[in-house]
């Protein structure tokens, strides 16, 4: 890959579009080409894939992107970068600048159709800290498409988003993540190659979409019982679930149709419990819905 940006170029876009990094926006811009290189080879694009990247910024991940992907949909809320990205891309890119597509949108609020010239299959980016979690899981429900990505966030995110059940940072990123895809750690990221430089290490996270534990469980009423087991951390989920099932006493009798034991604690159950105590909801209560 050529023409990526490095910390004077970074400096220098900066300056003349007159941006300054925002905590709103979450944003730290990457200036190093060796991190941006390295994001993309752990993303693992195949030359048909589709990327789609959030928050693009400056466009050093993008420029990265744009030899490697078919097509780069660059979801972008900020309207001066979302302005210069494409000027940035034919200064830079050259001719893979053509494959570039860039959307003055909110990715919270992202709808598939607004995506689907060519539908992106590979998520690759390097999210804003204070709204990680929220674009993955809305991404991967809106759009179907998506098979697999890469995703760099504040290292306690990551670490939640691939925890698996018993661990302390187990919770509903980490269940909810699960039901759309094997996550794993694809390494950690200093925080010395951003501007301006965060207070927190980053890290890398890998997922592989898969078919949902149980297809034939609204995704819906699956995510209620994750919120309501979670919501309560300390209690049983006899006590926690109370309110969702309509009573301790119909919470126990869905958790002991489902397999599990309503003395347990959310963060022992995997998504597929989860599913299977969704599925029990007693019949004539809202859970059931």
């Amino acid at each position: 890959m050529t023409g990526l940006l490095g910390p004077a170029e970074i400096r220098d876009l900066a300056a003349r579009l007159g941006v300054s990094p925002t905590k709103k926006l979450g944003q730290n811009f990457v200036h190093d080409p060796n991190t941006v290189r390295r994001i993309v080879t752990a993303a693992g694009l195949a030359p048909d894939d589709v990327a789609l990247e959030v928050g693009p910024g400056l466009g050093s991940l993008t420029l990265a992107l744009l030899p490697v992907a078919a097509h780069v949909h660059a979801v972008e809320v900020d309207p001066a970068l979302a302005a210069a990205l494409p000027e940035t891309a034919a200064r830079f890119a050259g001719p893979d600048a053509g494959r570039l597509t860039v959307h003055r949108a909110d990715a919270l609020r992202v709808a598939a159709a607004e995506l689907a010239d060519p539908a992106p299959t590979a998520l690759v980016a390097n999210l804003p800290y204070n709204v990680a979690v929220p674009v993955v899981l809305h991404l991967l429900a809106e759009l179907p498409t998506l098979r697999h990505g890469l995703v760099m966030v504040q290292k306690e995110v990551a670490d939640r988003l691939v925890a698996g059940p018993g661990s302390k940072v187990y919770g509903i990123p980490s269940v909810k993540l699960a039901w759309y895809a094997r996550a794993r750690p694809a390494g950690r990221v200093p925080p010395n190659v951003f501007w301006p430089v965060p207070n927190v290490d980053s890290g890398l996270v890998a997922f592989t979409r898969r078919e949902p534990p149980r297809p034939d469980v609204p995704r819906e009423r699956v995510f209620a019982v994750v919120d309501a087991a979670f919501s309560q951390r300390r209690k049983t989920l006899r006590a926690a679930l109370a309110g969702w099932a309509g009573g301790a006493d119909r919470a126990a009798a869905a958790l002991t149709a489902a397999g599990v034991d309503p003395g347990a604690r959310g963060e022992s159950l995997t998504v597929e419990q989860f599913a299977a105590v969704a599925a029990s909801a007693p019949t004539g209560t809202p859970a059931a819905q």
